[in-house]
């Protein structure tokens, strides 16, 4: 019997303003059904994202977020280096997110990335690189994994470029923080034997599970996406024409996760230490 009675994925965003097209929900259940938008029609915002995961979600949902749970931290012994009030874990690092951009509407994170001391180690806007802002910016171990698996991650402290995910993780770190113990969050938490949990999801992962090839992970047609969930062992959405790769994404990794879920070798990754567990956290699917 599977662990998990249904399985979400969301696309997310760290852009400004209170509603995203880049926000995105798919959900399935067991078996070989297509995933489907929730809202299809809805331009979430955060916030709602937040009370979905607080109430709506439905029991026993493995659910994906696809941003960094948490920032480099092994490589140097701390977050921020040199910093007097850098926290100590993962979910002190999400508190003090929260905490410092209390005033910032719509879970953005401006008063953080801009609060001295931390802006040391982004590269934000206007190519302003903190001092301690090294190269392309340093990495997680997963990330590093990742690099090992043929991915090509960005670091989370980086905040500029198309391709960058360090807003969506900061901006996720507010929303994993005010869940509290509504939810579990793997590794930080472990995998319980019930109940609905979070993990870490990178979407170009489960497109290349599903056949796509490496750089062109994004798909944007219905054609397209009803090839990718073939090989995941999904039925088809159907449809025609063109779809936002915002909602492919969520909807190919629901599949994935759905697929993937019940592989023991996905829960206990080899490099995956409890300090790193503690600290920095890891992208479900590598292993």
């Amino acid at each position: 019997m599977p662990r998990f009675a249904h399985y979400a994925a969301i696309d997310w965003s760290g852009a400004k303003g209170e509603r995203h097209r880049g926000l995105a929900l798919a959900l399935c259940a067991p078996g070989a059904a297509a995933p489907e938008l929730v809202r299809p029609a809805h331009r979430w915002s955060r916030a709602e994202v937040l009370d979905w995961l607080r109430s709506d979600m439905p029991p026993d949902t493995l659910v994906g977020l696809d941003l960094g749970t948490a920032l480099p931290f092994v490589d140097r012994g701390a977050f921020f280096p040199g910093w007097s009030e850098s926290p100590a874990d993962a979910r002190a690092l999400w508190a003090l997110v929260d905490a410092m951009c209390d005033a910032n509407p719509h879970l953005s994170t401006c008063d953080f990335v801009d609060h001295p001391p931390a802006a040391e180690h982004f590269r934000r806007h206007g190519n302003r690189k903190g001092a301690q802002f090294e190269g392309r910016g340093r990495l997680r171990v997963t990330e590093q994994a990742q690099r090992e698996q043929g991915l090509n991650p960005y670091s989370n402290l980086n905040l500029v470029g198309a391709a960058q995910v360090g807003k969506s993780s900061l901006t996720g770190m507010r929303v994993l923080h005010r869940l509290g113990g509504h939810v579990p969050v793997w590794p930080f938490d472990p995998l319980s034997d019930r109940g609905s949990v979070i993990v870490e999801i990178y979407t170009s992962l489960a497109a290349i599970a599903a056949g796509r090839a490496k750089g062109r992970t994004k798909i944007r047609t219905h054609v397209e996406l009803d090839i990718a969930l073939a090989q995941l062992g999904s039925a088809a959405i159907g449809g025609s024409g063109p779809i936002d790769d915002h909602r492919s994404d969520a909807i190919l990794t629901a599949a994935w996760l759905r697929a993937n879920a019940d592989r023991p070798d996905l829960w206990n990754p080899r490099a995956l230490t409890p300090e790193i567990a503690a600290t920095e956290g890891w992208t479900f699917g590598i292993v």
